[in-house]
C-alpha cells in the first residue's frame, strides 16, 4: 500500500498516509481482492507493499499459526508501524530490486499486492522477477493496482500545470497504469499464467482534505518533487481549481474515479 518511491519524505509518513487515505485498505475496497487470493491455513504469504500491515494482518490471521506471513515495503516508517500493529516478519526493500533472505526464496504459495504496484514505473518487470524468485511453481501472483485511466483528469490536470511551467510531464509522473493487454503480456513474459485480468472502475470519495490533501499526500513528493513548496502550491491550486467542476459535488464532497487493474496469475516455471 505504500509507494516505492518516497519512504522518506514527511508527506508521507505512515500517520499521514493513514489520516488521508485509509479507504485503500477499507474492508469495502479489499473484500475483492482478498476474495481472489483465498489464503488459507499453513499457507505462505508475501505481501508486496505492505504499508502499515492492515492487510497483511489479515493474512496472516487468516493462514493462521502454521502459515507464515512476511510484509515487504520500501518505506522504513512504514515497516515499523506495521511491526507495532503486529505483523511478525516485515522487511524494507524496492519492490523493484527484492532484498529479502535468500532462504526465503520459491517458497511461498502466493504474492500479493494491493494499491502498490502502480508506483513501479522505473521497473515493473523487477517486481515480477522478484515474485517468480519467491513463489513455489503453481505459487499465485495476485494483485490489484491502478491501471489504465485510473485517476483521470486530477493527472489531466497535474500534466497540464507542469507543462505550463516549462516541464516535461511524463519524465515526471510518477505513475504506471497499465491497460489489460500490456500487463497481460509482461506477466506471460515473466512466465506466469494469467487466470484473470480486468480493469475495474470505482468511484473513490474523498476524505476530508479533498483533493488538495489528496495531491499532498500522493504527489508533492513524487510528480512535484522537483519544485519548490510555493511552486508546488501553487501548481496544487491550479489543479484542484481545473478538477472541482468534474469531483466536487454541491455539498463540498471530492471523490477521484480510480480504475483498478485486478488479477490472478500462476507461475508455470521457476
Amino acid at each position: 500500500m505504500a509507494s516505492q518511491d518516497h519512504s522518506s519524505t514527511s508527506d508521507y509518513s505512515a500517520s499521514n498516509y493513514n489520516q488521508t487515505a485509509a479507504f485503500v485498505y477499507s474492508t469495502e475496497y479489499t473484500a475483492p481482492i482478498l476474495s481472489l487470493l483465498k489464503p488459507s491455513i499453513g499457507e505462505r504469504i508475501v505481501d508486496f507493499g505492505c504499508g502499515t500491515g492492515e492487510l497483511t494482518l489479515r493474512i496472516q490471521e487468516a493462514v493462521g499459526a502454521s502459515g507464515f506471513t512476511v510484509g515487504i515495503d520500501y518505506n522504513d516508517d512504514m515497516v515499523s508501524k506495521a511491526l507495532v500493529n503486529g505483523v511478525r516478519h516485515a522487511y524494507i526493500s524496492d519492490l523493484q530490486n527484492i532484498q529479502i533472505p535468500p532462504e526465503l526464496e520459491s517458497s511461498f504459495d502466493a504474492v500479493f499486492s494491493n494499491a502498490v504496484l502502480h508506483w513501479c514505473k522505473q521497473n515493473p518487470r523487477g517486481v515480477l522477477d522478484g515474485a517468480k524468485r519467491l513463489l513455489k511453481v503453481g505459487g499465485r501472483f495476485v494483485c490489484e493496482m491502478g491501471g489504465f485511466m485510473n485517476c483521470i483528469g486530477v493527472r489531466i490536470g497535474l500534466h497540464r500545470a507542469v507543462k505550463r511551467r516549462g516541464y516535461e510531464p511524463d519524465k515526471m509522473d510518477p505513475w504506471y497504469f497499465p491497460t489489460i493487454e500490456e500487463y497481460q503480456r509482461l506477466l506471460q513474459s515473466a512466465g506466469f499464467r494469467v487466470n484473470t485480468i480486468d480493469l475495474v472502475p470505482r468511484l473513490t470519495p474523498l476524505p476530508d482534505g479533498g483533493l488538495r490533501g489528496w495531491l499532498q499526500l500522493f504527489a508533492r513528493r513524487t510528480f512535484l518533487k522537483e519544485f519548490s513548496d510555493q511552486e508546488a502550491a501553487a501548481i496544487i491550486d491550479e489543479v484542484v481549481d481545473i478538477c472541482e467542476v468534474d469531483m466536487k459535488d454541491k455539498e463540498g464532497n471530492w471523490a477521484l474515479m480510480y480504475v483498478r487493474l485486478r488479477c490472478l496469475a500462476t507461475l508455470d516455471s521457476p
